[in-house]
């Protein structure tokens, strides 16, 4: 079987056993802020699991995106190294949500492997959960009897908690589980060293493929166990695994998973995979992390120097680096396999063959920009090992953090000079960092303590912005040291943040004490709306009126609507192939990034300008459609947005049919007309092929415009009122631009008149001309140009000058080069050594160096202790 069809068998089976087929989230999350990636199939799911969303389909199946390369789960390091561990790699998963449990996933999973994939039973074997005393949890007897009708006993293996119970992180949902493992080893090797005791033992040839999770807990802070309300189903099948044990590989790189783009790599570098291990990894870590790159800038992240932005930046360096270590590519080629992976998931995710030529064309940008930082840090690399013979730590984490070099690479540079790498201290900088990195995050978060029994939330935002509400649960959580609680309400009027729009803030007032507390921020947490505030309220139980910030929300709403009249207009002015690519709203600015690949000339911005602000003149009417089915909307035209995971049910907003039709979840006016007016403040370039233009509309507009206006009526009265203001100002412009000429043409004569004055003053010492001496001249390039005169003009030149710029105390130290040389004498350390007597530092080249401080009364120490680097 190809690929392809096992892929598909899995869902054939499953929808024949009653389950929903629903797409792939996207690989980057956006309303879960405990996740930065989707790293399991079961992420899109954690709401039903929880308790807190309603079970549209009590059996789903799918197929998802997953990427692993941060925090708990941390694959980077192996990928490639070995043959099983990606970065990114699809989970085929089927689902239980309060429906089925042990029995028919046991059951269906034994049937899929062997009767439709035609797996060799005497290959697999199963484990259960031993039991754990300390937490009270017994050996699921229930899972291994369910076995044993399918598989020999002693196949049936006990696992440990580590092993065995599945958890989704220190808190959240878990419950124990059963591994199914397949033994690909050949009969010789079967025959001599039993399945059973390589299971769990990391041999490379005895694999994990499934994993059924029972999930039957939630893990409170406290770290004891609750039962959920419901038992729930969670399995996760290892697809690239899955495809290695049906098509009889050694390696899951060998099968037509990868083979199209490592047969590109081998050809395209003309080294055939299979020869040399240095080689063959740098083609696997190229051919997995495309994977990674690729699919999350189509699901809308790019890559960038902060938190997943800098994930993906650093997948794609990695890549970047194998390629020009091992496979000898000094020019960018990453981004040509684009098209190969977009033509082999056409029809199964097809977001990125949708978006192929810009994620090809990002990918080149990055590459470019890191090439020219790999080549600077080599250059680095080699400047310090003349002066070093062995490869400090510090120096080794400043090439990893800065540079982007791998230990190993530094490693490997430092072997073939000979030398050796301070690992000991590599490593202290490094975890540093991580420790650095770790508490600049750390957040204590806190179990929700129910206040009121839960019977539904509701959202009222779109139609009041009060409402009558009641405190369903809250928690407390600390960050960076600072107490914050989340509520979460029976019904609020308060937006969560989404679809680029902040969240709303405003007040809860207690009808019973007239009490207030400020919500400070709504975001969405799996579902549920989470508002943020400093304080709890004395009587939780009271009864709320929720107020939402009203002049900040109608101001937040002009520039909402407003992205959608610019996205309209861009289309129109730029071409249909700009689509949005981020954007962030709020009450005083509205930023909207797109797929652009060239400056916007001022023309086609006023054009833009133009087209929205006609459209605001026309005040047309919001249409909103609510629960639209999502094919439908599609159907009908709408514009929806890649990486964004839409229900099946959507909002549609609609300012005129031909023009702006879009998804969308976030609060808008009701007619065009309350923007005011629209005025682009700024474009500019973000990443390659994304373009960032940032606007302001309503009261925000009018107060710059005022602002504008009056600074023009000002410089206007400054300049005596013109008749023609641009020519009068620009010719203030070169007036000023010929006097300044003047002055430094003056000073320029000013200090070479000095010159010959200096030079009689200079001084025999040995074999070298020596001055140390203060002059008046009024800045750094006057005595920069005297300096540099008198270098040309007396050879053996050992110069210092003292001066004082705006009451600032300045050092200049001049050496001949062969002075320099031949006497060992660096300017650059001299001035270090004198700036301490006017309490400063500086630095420079040998020859040539500069200092500065605040004490200008040491310059008469400095210029008479000049003549004792001369003994």
């Amino acid at each position: 079987m190809t690929s392809r069809e096992i892929r598909q068998a899995f869902l054939d089976f499953f929808k024949s056993k009653g389950h929903q087929i629903v797409p792939s989230a996207p690989v980057v999350v956006k309303n879960d802020p405990t996740l930065m990636f989707t790293n399991a199939g079961m992420n899109q799911f954690k709401d039903l699991f929880l308790g807190e969303a309603p079970i549209k389909f009590p059996r789903v199946a799918d197929t998802q995106r997953c990427l692993r390369v941060s925090g708990k789960h941390n694959d980077l390091e192996e990928v490639g190294i070995d043959t099983y561990h990606h970065t990114l790699f699809e989970m085929l998963g089927n689902w239980s949500f309060g429906d089925y449990f042990k029995k028919e996933a046991i059951a269906w999973a034994w049937e899929l492997l062997t009767e439709v994939y035609k797996l060799d039973k005497d290959r697999l074997y199963v484990t259960i959960f031993e039991g754990d005393a300390s937490e009270g949890l017994d050996r699921d007897m229930e899972a291994f009897d369910f076995w044993k009708q399918w598989i020999a006993e002693d196949r049936i293996l006990l696992g440990n908690k580590k092993d065995n119970f599945w958890e989704m992180g220190e808190t959240g949902p878990c419950g124990p589980c059963s591994e199914i493992h397949f033994d690909m080893r050949s009969a010789d090797e079967r025959a001599q060293v039993a399945g059973q005791s390589l299971v769990n033992a990391d041999h490379p040839q005895v694999i994990e493929i499934w994993n059924l999770v029972f999930m039957q807990f939630n893990r409170l802070k406290d770290g004891s166990l609750q039962s959920l309300p419901a038992k729930h189903v969670d399995t996760g099948m290892g697809f690239e695994r899955l495809v290695r044990c049906i098509q009889g590989k050694t390696s899951n790189y060998d099968t037509d998973v990868f083979t199209p783009t490592i047969g590109f790599i081998a050809d395209k570098s003309g080294i055939k995979y299979g020869l040399d291990e240095k080689t063959d990894i740098a083609m696997r870590v190229v051919s997995d992390h495309i994977r990674a790159v690729s699919f999350a800038i189509a699901d809308g992240q790019l890559p960038s120097n902060n938190k997943a932005g800098y994930v993906i930046r650093r997948i794609l360096r990695r890549a970047v680096r194998y390629a020009y270590t091992f496979l000898g590519f000094k020019t960018p080629f990453i981004h040509e396999l684009v098209p190969v992976l977009a033509a082999q998931f056409s029809g199964v995710f097809d977001e990125l063959i949708q978006q192929q030529d810009f994620v090809q064309k990002v990918i080149l940008e990055e590459e470019v920009s890191f090439l020219r930082t790999l080549s600077t840090g080599v250059q680095r690399f080699e400047n310090y090992v003349e002066d070093n013979s062995v490869i400090n730590g510090d120096f080794a984490f400043e090439l990893y953090d800065t540079y982007g070099f791998p230990i190993d690479l530094t490693e490997l540079l430092a072997r073939e000079k000979g030398l050796s790498v301070d690992m000991e201290g590599f490593k202290q900088a490094l975890q540093v960092q991580k420790d650095r990195s770790r508490a600049a995050t750390a957040i204590d978060t806190g179990d929700w303590i129910l206040v009121n029994e839960d019977e539904g939330f509701e959202f009222v935002g779109y139609d009041t912005l009060t409402a009558k509400t009641e405190i369903v649960k809250y928690r407390k959580v600390v960050a960076k040291n600072k107490e914050q609680y989340q509520l979460v309400l029976s019904v609020s009027p308060f937006y969560a943040e989404g679809g680029g729009q902040v969240g709303d803030s405003g007040e809860l007032v207690s009808e019973e004490t007239g009490e207030k507390i400020y919500i400070t921020d709504t975001k969405k947490e799996n579902g549920i709306f989470v508002h943020f505030t400093n304080k709890l309220p004395m009587d939780l139980s009271s009864t709320f009126i929720a107020q939402v910030d009203a002049t900040k929300r109608l101001d937040t709403e002009n520039n909402h609507s407003a992205t959608h009249l610019l996205h309209a207009a861009l289309k129109q002015v730029l071409g249909t192939h700009v689509n949005q690519k981020g954007s962030l709203v709020n009450a005083d600015i509205l930023r909207f990034d797109i797929s652009h690949f060239a400056k916007m000339s001022e023309d086609e911005i006023k054009q833009v300008e133009d087209i929205v602000n006609a459209k605001i003149r026309e005040n047309i009417p919001l249409k909103e459609e609510r629960n639209v089915p999502y094919q439908q909307a599609l159907d009908s035209g709408v514009t929806a947005l890649f990486g964004e995971k839409y229900g099946d049910f959507v909002r549609v907003i609609t300012f005129e049919d031909k023009f702006s039709k879009e998804l969308c979840g976030g609060t808008h006016v009701k007619a065009t007309g309350q923007v005011g007016f629209f005025k682009i403040v700024s474009e500019s370039a973000v990443a390659a092929g994304v373009r960032r233009i940032e606007a302001i509309t309503g009261t925000r507009s009018a107060a710059v415009i005022r602002e504008h206006f009056e600074l023009v009526q000002h410089l206007k009265e400054l300049m005596n009122s013109p008749k023609d203001f641009v020519s009068a100002l620009g010719k203030i412009i070169d007036e000023n631009g010929a006097l300044k000429k003047e002055i430094e043409k003056s000073i320029t004569e000013k200090s070479l008149a000095l010159k010959s004055d200096l030079e009689a003053k200079i001084e025999q010492v040995g074999d070298i001309n020596f001055l140390s001496t203060l002059v008046d001249l009024p800045n750094a390039e006057a005595v920069k140009t005297l300096a540099y005169a008198l270098k040309g003009a007396v050879n053996n030149l050992f110069l210092v000058i003292g001066a004082e710029f705006d009451g600032k105390p300045s050092l200049t130290v001049v050496i001949s080069d062969d002075l320099a040389k031949e006497k060992g004498l660096n300017a650059s350390n001299i001035v270090r050594e004198l700036a301490k007597d006017i309490q400063g530092g500086g630095g420079g080249q040998p020859f040539f160096a500069t200092a500065g401080g605040k004490n200008s009364a040491g310059l008469k120490t400095a210029i008479e202790r000049a003549k004792e680097f001369l003994s």
